[in-house]
């Protein structure tokens, strides 16, 4: 990170014993977050999933001249209204050479697909609705319209058409836009640089055996994926114990290189939880205590430059803050444009008696045409326990209830985010 640049707001975001809410959380990290990376030239192959840092326009119209978009016969379509009905062919044009001379009046000429067309001649009919006659003349089909078949020059790009913007993160269509454009090499961010902590006495690693009291560590698995992008480095810092010093020391060190740490665990006020008292001995802690469920007891700081992002212990919660919040900071730290995924409104299957006002719900579901009806309703995973890995993956969306709803009844319209708007590839339909 550059010598004196400040990640954050240096000033401590004061905590008056309130909850925040969901979208001023939201509001809050893109106020105080700004890129971190710098800039580098990748080639355009294999750019997929980087993040634009200079914005890139069309150099020259795409397509470079008109061309035919079908193998058949160019002619001039004034001449084919007047003409007999059929067009002795004057010449060969294929894809990738050049037109020689204009086409004689009342006369076509051979063409291949992406072909230039050549001077004289404004419409093509394919191949397989013409004729070839006895002299080698072609019959063509009556009511062909003039233009029919040709590609303008730049009807995909004119000159100085932007190609990708500033902070687009980069997909296979957007590589082919490049590569149309005549770019083979784009300016995009460095890859952010991430590490992922697992905190807490009861953990025991994945394939470890576990005690009666412990619980197998399922968060790093799923943060080191989650968080794992083209656009990002993801370091592994393993798992530590309730154990304050070996906290210190493992997120100190980890401060020095790394330009954010996302933890698991440990984030509430139990006597073994420790990672509010290092934070705010270590760095700053600008936020404590969301006003949603899952994922209430979530942290936001910095350790220096560092940012810190600190994520409950339960699973559930962990995905919901990480889909909500944990994106938005990698996005706003990487350079890359940050927007709210798109959410569809759709009727509740399902019944809620009683919900807390004042606190926003994110509840796992997924979508499912009524039999009768076909209408596409939104169903809820019947258990809510926030350590319930199994409704993970049942779900492949997320039901969002905000801070006013006190009932859901069936039939009432709830906000449904699909898994696959927040990056993540859609699970399966479970039965419950």
């Amino acid at each position: 990170m550059s010598a004196g640049r400040q990640t954050l707001i240096d000033d401590c975001f004061v905590n008056d014993g309130q909850r925040m809410r969901h979208d001023d959380v939201l509001s809050l990290l893109a106020n105080r977050l700004e890129p971190v990376t710098g800039t580098t030239t990748v080639s355009v192959v294999g750019a997929q999933g980087r993040i634009v840092a200079v914005p890139v326009t069309a150099p020259g119209p795409v397509p470079r001249s008109d061309n035919a978009a079908v193998d058949g016969y160019a002619f001039a379509h004034a001449a084919y209204l007047k003409g007999p009905d059929h067009l002795p062919v004057a010449g060969r044009i294929a894809a990738g050479a050049t037109a020689t001379g204009p086409v004689p009046p009342g006369r076509c000429v051979r063409i291949f697909t992406g072909a230039p067309m050549p001077a004289g001649a404004d419409t093509v009919a394919m191949q397989e609705d013409c004729t070839v006659l006895q002299d080698g003349a072609i019959a063509v089909p009556a009511g062909l319209k003039a233009g029919a078949n040709r590609r303008r020059a730049g009807e995909d790009f004119m000159p100085g058409d932007p190609v990708v913007r500033d902070g687009q993160t980069l997909r296979p269509q957007d590589l082919a836009a490049l590569a149309a454009t005549g770019h083979g090499t784009v300016s995009v961010r460095k890859r952010l640089r991430i590490a992922i902590l697992s905190t807490g006495d009861e953990i025991v690693p994945a394939g470890a055996e576990a005690g009666a009291a412990q619980v197998h560590d399922a968060n790093r698995p799923m943060l080191l994926a989650l968080a794992g992008q083209a656009a990002t480095t993801v370091t592994d810092l393993g798992h530590v114990g309730d154990d304050a010093d070996a906290l210190r020391e493992t997120l100190a060190t980890a401060a020095a290189d790394h330009d954010l740490i996302i933890t698991s665990g440990g984030a509430s006020l139990g006597d073994e939880d420790h990672m509010l008292a290092v934070l705010d001995e270590l760095g700053k802690r600008h936020l404590w205590q969301i006003a949603i469920k899952p994922g209430r007891p979530m942290m936001f700081g910095q350790i220096g430059d560092t940012v810190v992002l600190g994520l409950p212990g339960n699973p559930v919660a962990v995905l919901v803050c990480f889909l909500l919040y944990a994106r938005a900071v990698i996005g706003h730290l990487a350079g890359a444009s940050v927007t709210p995924p798109a959410a569809y409104t759709l009727p509740a299957a399902f019944a809620i008696d009683r919900k807390k006002t004042g606190r926003r719900e994110f509840l796992r579901g997924w979508t499912e045409a009524d039999p009768e009806t076909g209408v596409l309703n939104a169903h809820k995973f019947p258990r809510d326990g926030s350590g319930l890995v199994s409704g993970l993956q049942a779900a492949y969306g997320l039901i969002d209830l905000p801070e006013h709803v006190d009932a859901v009844a069936p039939g009432d319209p709830v906000r449904f985010i699909p898994f696959a708007e927040m990056g993540l590839m859609p699970g399966w339909s479970g039965d419950g």
